[in-house]
């Protein structure tokens, strides 16, 4: 069975603890505990983003230019979700992350854009 700390936390206490503290008292009382995963290993530079304004991109038809704040920042980003419209909150790598695999997000232009 696989869980978060977050749900234990709901019915323990969890203070002051480290997973690998928490795994091994659960292993202690007779509960294998197989492994201990940070399921945001890896997204470090992963933020949040406020889409302001989403346009129909000029040259493609299922891609939009979309223009998002990150902070104080304004970016335009190429977006291929059809669900982007503006208010709505996201994720956004920026350039120079490493996402898990190995690929690096970069600056590029999109079908001229």
């Amino acid at each position: 069975m696989k869980f978060t700390l977050k749900w234990l936390g709901e019915y323990v206490s969890l203070d002051g603890l480290e997973p690998e503290q928490i795994a091994e008292a659960l292993t202690m009382l007779g509960l294998e505990v197989d492994a201990v995963v940070d399921l945001a290993a890896g997204l470090e530079g992963i933020v949040t983003a406020r889409i302001v304004c989403v346009e129909k991109h000029p040259n493609a038809d299922r891609l939009s230019l979309c223009e998002v704040e990150v902070g104080r920042e304004r970016l335009q980003v190429v977006c291929g979700a059809p669900n982007a419209r503006p208010g709505l909150m996201t994720a956004i790598a920026r350039p120079g992350v490493v996402l898990p695999g190995g690929m690096k997000i970069r600056k590029a232009r999109v079908r001229g854009q």
